[in-house]
């Protein structure tokens, strides 16, 4: 019940974030700044990208090759660099490219970023670290910036994700996904292309669960 009350509010939740944004705003995160425009995922309301960031910033990956794919504001790639990772962001909105060029350059942290659907662009890269905050609403995106939000009426993200993804797997490949979506049937896509879910953090945030999984070949 609680689920699909959820599902219901979305559309709701997501209209105000819309009306917020309208106007670029800034967004800080241990010192460091990104602007944030209507047709980015925006990173001041929603759980996810907060919950990686903490989980991260514990972590020592200096001199770590590491990817964020589909990188929205860049915030999680900034960070990570600023703590010595050499980061590359992708992302297919360009919009968020074009920001966080800017923002890389406006804090003095290097980011090599890419356009790039999925691995389209990075066939001829490895990482040590990937880290994807994936769309997982079950809609047909109409446009870019919808496509940080929607996954497809039949999943289809997930399903051209888990087919390129044993081809570029990380020894930490890591989506954080939220009790809202159908993580059951994520998984179901995930295993039919040889991959598993390990979990490795499980966090509520105003009774949302969000849970961290590790991306692993079966």
């Amino acid at each position: 019940m609680v689920k699909k009350l959820k599902k219901h509010l979305f559309p709701i939740a997501k209209f105000f974030f819309d009306k917020y944004i309208v106007k670029q705003r800034k967004y800080t995160y241990e010192g460091i700044t990104v602007q944030i425009n209507e047709e980015v995922f925006p990173p001041k309301f929603t759980i996810s990208t907060k919950i990686l960031l903490e989980y991260i910033k514990p972590l020592h990956i200096t001199d770590k090759r590491f990817l964020e794919l589909g990188c929205g504001s860049g915030i999680i790639s900034l960070f990570a660099a600023s703590k010595g990772a050499n980061v590359t962001a992708s992302d297919i909105n360009q919009t968020a490219i074009e920001l966080l060029k800017e923002a890389a350059e406006t804090n003095k942290i290097p980011v090599h970023v890419v356009y790039s659907d999925l691995f389209e662009n990075l066939s001829d890269q490895t990482f040590e670290y990937i880290v994807i905050n994936p769309p997982y609403y079950p809609k047909t995106p109409a446009n870019d910036t919808e496509r940080a939000w929607f996954c497809g009426e039949n999943f289809e993200y997930f399903e051209k994700l888990f087919k390129q993804l044993p081809n570029h797997l990380a020894p930490n490949t890591w989506m954080i996904l939220s009790e809202d979506c159908e993580i059951d049937y994520i998984q179901q896509i995930a295993t039919k292309n040889g991959l598993s879910f390990k979990l490795i953090l499980e966090k509520s945030v105003a009774k949302e669960k969000n849970y961290i999984f590790k991306i692993q070949k079966s």
